[in-house]
């Protein structure tokens, strides 16, 4: 099936969530759009550029901060909150970070998969999906995975998909995280899973921001790829 493209402003650090909700498309009327041959869009200015990826179907908008450098958007699957989930989309922002030369996409995912490794040393594992290219933005995927994610609470198990991008002047992610029952040995790797989910967010672009450009920015949204 060849897809048609719908620009989805899904949310934006100029505004609040609440307005971009408001403003937006309805989940409902966006839905009917996908059964359509649609694929939808998000455009989110972070710092210098505009991140646009494909937005999962059954995902709602949940959470937005912005300080201090760091950016970060959480959303949920409809029913679900911040502090009960089962699946949440995540796209973060690190302001200035690619004038580090020691710093590549691969080793910044290396220092998210540390943390999982920190909590979980007996049931982590981390199976890397290679060094991809967005236009000319160098870009690093994994599969990082703990298999007793909360061991002082309920336990579960927790793997995420992380794509990771180095744009003009800062560092961009897309993460997807899903959460099931508690495992005592490391999860294994469901390549068709990571593979369909990875395929779902495409196409991911970063885009120079244009002055007094608003959204849907239709610069971004009706570029190349």
């Amino acid at each position: 099936m060849t897809f048609k493209l719908l620009p989805l402003a899904v949310l934006s650090a100029l505004c609040s969530l609440s307005l971009a909700q408001d403003n937006g498309p309805k989940m409902n009327e966006v839905d009917v759009l996908r059964q359509q041959g649609y694929s939808v869009k998000t455009i989110t200015p972070i710092f210098s550029q505009l991140l646009m990826f494909s937005f999962p179907k059954g995902f709602v908008p949940a959470f937005e901060d912005a300080k201090a450098g760091q950016y970060i958007q959480e959303s949920v699957l409809a029913g679900e909150s911040l502090q009960k989930w089962s699946q949440m989309l995540t796209i973060s922002g690190t302001k200035g970070l690619a004038s580090n030369p020691n710093l590549t996409p691969m080793r910044f995912a290396s220092g998210m998969a540390g943390g999982f490794k920190r909590s979980c040393p007996d049931s982590y594992s981390a199976t890397s999906l290679g060094e991809l290219k967005f236009g000319s933005h160098d870009a690093f995927a994994a599969v990082i995975s703990c298999g007793v994610a909360n061991p002082t609470g309920a336990p579960y198990s927790e793997s995420l998909l992380a794509i990771v991008i180095k744009g003009e002047e800062d560092y961009y992610s897309v993460q997807w995280a899903e959460r099931g029952e508690a495992s005592q040995v490391p999860i294994k790797f469901d390549n068709v899973k990571w593979a369909d989910r990875t395929r779902i967010l495409l196409p991911i672009k970063l885009c120079p921001r244009v002055s007094g450009e608003t959204a849907p920015y239709p610069s971004c949204a009706n570029g190349k790829p």
